[in-house]
């Protein structure tokens, strides 16, 4: 492994409660639900979906404070679409970039910065 390599490690362990797990991310810990799971916990599509959408926010802020750009507030939606039986494959993923404080034009060009990486 190359000694640039960042690697990101969760552990995923068994709760005792079929369709529900129990996970830790550094110092952090969560908990997950399956579609099968009791669905009280955020599921594991929206866990895998969040991780996308938040993706989104951090990069794009990253790059328009690094390019003077002043974006008062950033929201980003996303939506998997999945249908049973078969709840583990996303048949459709949209999401909608929603800025305030920016022009038309430079919301485009931050999403596009999003797109390009």
């Amino acid at each position: 492994m190359s000694q640039d390599a960042v690697v990101d490690t969760v552990r995923s362990y068994s709760s005792g409660i079929v369709g529900r797990s129990l996970n830790s991310a550094r110092t952090n810990h969560f908990v997950l639900d399956s579609p099968s799971g009791p669905g009280e916990a955020v599921g594991n599509g929206e866990a895998f979906l969040s991780g996308i959408s938040s993706c989104g926010v951090t990069l794009i802020e990253h790059y328009a404070q690094e390019n003077g750009i002043s974006i008062n507030r950033m929201e980003v939606t996303i939506e998997g679409v999945r249908r049973p039986p078969n709840m583990a494959q996303f048949e459709a993923v949209n999401m909608r970039f929603e800025f305030s404080g920016v022009e038309q034009s430079q919301a485009e060009k931050l999403v596009q910065v999003w797109r390009d990486r």
